[in-house]
């Protein structure tokens, strides 16, 4: 399993932009699928974004062209760019590790709140 830590997160004019990242701890980063889910309230935890092993990337429809992940598998972490925040982007970000569609670890989450 991977240990995974989110920070950067934080609150934020809409319009704004926030950079979160993820470390990663535990042996073989460079094999996972990594991912970026977020959980508002009274909401389900959705995906957002997702970059395999090998750098392919895809994103939810309400982030795309705003929203940028990236992964350095050198220094084991994975990055989510957010760029023109809304208030609807206000939840619990969470990094997730994945390998062959299962999960391998979550990690606790980082808050980001858009708010005036």
């Amino acid at each position: 399993q991977v240990h995974l830590v989110e920070f950067g997160g934080g609150l934020v004019q809409p319009g704004g932009s926030l950079r979160l990242s993820c470390a990663a701890s535990g042996s073989g980063f460079r094999v996972y699928d990594m991912g970026w889910y977020r959980q508002a309230p009274g909401k389900q935890r959705e995906l957002v974004a997702r970059i395999t092993n090998g750098g392919a990337t895809n994103y939810a429809d309400s982030v795309k062209g705003r929203f940028t992940i990236s992964r350095d598998n050198v220094n084991d972490m994975v990055y989510l760019q957010m760029n023109s925040l809304k208030p609807e982007d206000t939840a619990v970000y969470y990094c997730n590790a994945g390998l062959f569609g299962a999960t391998q670890g979550w990690g606790r989450g980082t808050q980001v709140t858009v708010s005036s």
